[in-house]
């Protein structure tokens, strides 16, 4: 049975142009069936039936309190829940989310090119990356490091880029399980070439099939 994914993608904050391609991206994923929504009340109903839910790009407060609690639900009962880029943006005034998430957004430098330090390539998000990965994003600094509480897959190296502001520990990709619940998340995704490139694809794909609990074997081309 093809797993289904809900990918939600409403802002009430800044609003990345990449979600169109984005989401072409993610419906172009071998083995899933994709709903797209904007409308909160598409996490009110039940959510159940999906394998995972995508937060991608996602800012500002984008739930209503019934779409909290079936989140919350969701998540505790064994969903997946995936977290892209500017999904750190988002329900600032939910602490749960934050928590769910790992990390909450706090500045980032402009765009420019560095250099992504895989730490565990154990991980179907990270197995196909080199140990040091040349990318261009916006290198998100975080609040506090999520490291203690999540899985780090991946970090940013600040020596490689000009305006980091989390120093040595920075990481940008991790995962952790919640509840019965698998959680994903990658700061990674800001540029809409981004979901051109085939390293990125791979490694969002792998974050995903991880959150959704899908095999490689059993993702069938559609």
């Amino acid at each position: 049975m093809t797993a289904r994914l809900l990918v939600y993608t409403r802002t009430t904050g800044f609003r990345h142009d990449s979600i169109p391609d984005a989401v072409t991206a993610v419906r172009a994923l071998d083995g899933y069936r994709v709903e797209h929504s904007e409308d909160p009340q598409a996490l009110e109903a039940p959510l159940e039936g999906y394998a995972a839910v995508l937060f991608l790009s996602t800012s500002g407060e984008v739930l209503t309190p019934a779409g909290r609690e079936r989140l919350t639900r969701y998540v505790d009962s064994g969903g997946g829940l995936v977290g892209i880029h500017s999904a750190a943006c988002t329900e600032y005034d939910w602490p749960y989310f934050g928590e769910l998430l790992g990390a909450r957004f706090d500045r980032h430098p402009a765009l420019q090119p560095g250099k992504v330090v895989v730490e565990d390539h154990d991980h179907p998000a990270t197995r196909h990356l080199p140990a040091v990965w040349d990318f261009t994003d916006e290198w998100y600094d975080f609040r506090s490091s999520p490291r203690g509480r999540v899985r780090v897959l991946a970090g940013a190296d600040e020596s490689s880029y000009e305006g980091g502001g989390m120093g040595a520990d920075h990481p940008l990709a991790w995962c952790h399980e919640t509840g019965r619940g698998r959680v994903f998340y990658t700061a990674l995704g800001h540029a809409s070439e981004a979901y051109r490139d085939p390293a990125f694809l791979a490694h969002l794909g792998g974050g995903i099939a991880w959150a959704a609990r899908v095999r490689s074997e059993d993702r069938r081309s559609r």
